[in-house]
């Protein structure tokens, strides 16, 4: 297993979305575990969750999405990702949580998001996922 300190995620909330609890307990429970995480708060253009994901050199990008618009930010975060130069599943993982239809979660994972996190998801559901999935990102499959 890859030490968790060694992990960065950024946890983000993209768009005119203000509700930031479900955001905030993730972010907590990823450090509590051991990840080393930043916050990027409310209200941030893909732009910014893309520059805060290559300054912070993270592995893990979780976005949190109750606004409705997750078709809209969610591939575009990935296409800003890609276009910086960094591989989806291979340089940085991406998931995401919030109100996301089950047909619309299928759709983001056939774009390259590696898992959507519904309400009332177990935390311990989500730092197992973020343990399995760094073990394939190349940094750290190199690293070992």
């Amino acid at each position: 297993m890859v030490e968790r300190s060694k992990i960065r995620v950024v946890i983000a909330k993209p768009g005119l979305d203000g509700h930031d609890r479900g955001a905030k307990v993730v972010a907590r429970a990823l450090r509590d575990a051991g990840f080393e995480v930043i916050y990027t708060g409310i209200r941030q253009t893909p732009e910014q969750i893309v520059e805060t994901v290559i300054q912070e050199d993270a592995a893990v990008l979780g976005l949190s999405i109750l606004s409705g618009a997750h078709m809209v930010l969610i591939p575009k975060v990935l296409r800003l990702l890609e276009e910086r130069g960094l591989r989806i599943n291979e340089d940085v993982v991406v998931f995401a949580g919030g109100i996301i239809p089950p047909d619309d979660a299928e759709e983001l994972k056939k774009m390259g998001v590696a898992e959507v996190f519904g309400p009332g998801t177990p935390l311990s559901k989500v730092i197992e996922f973020i343990d399995e999935s760094v073990k394939r990102l190349k940094r750290f499959r190199e690293a070992s």
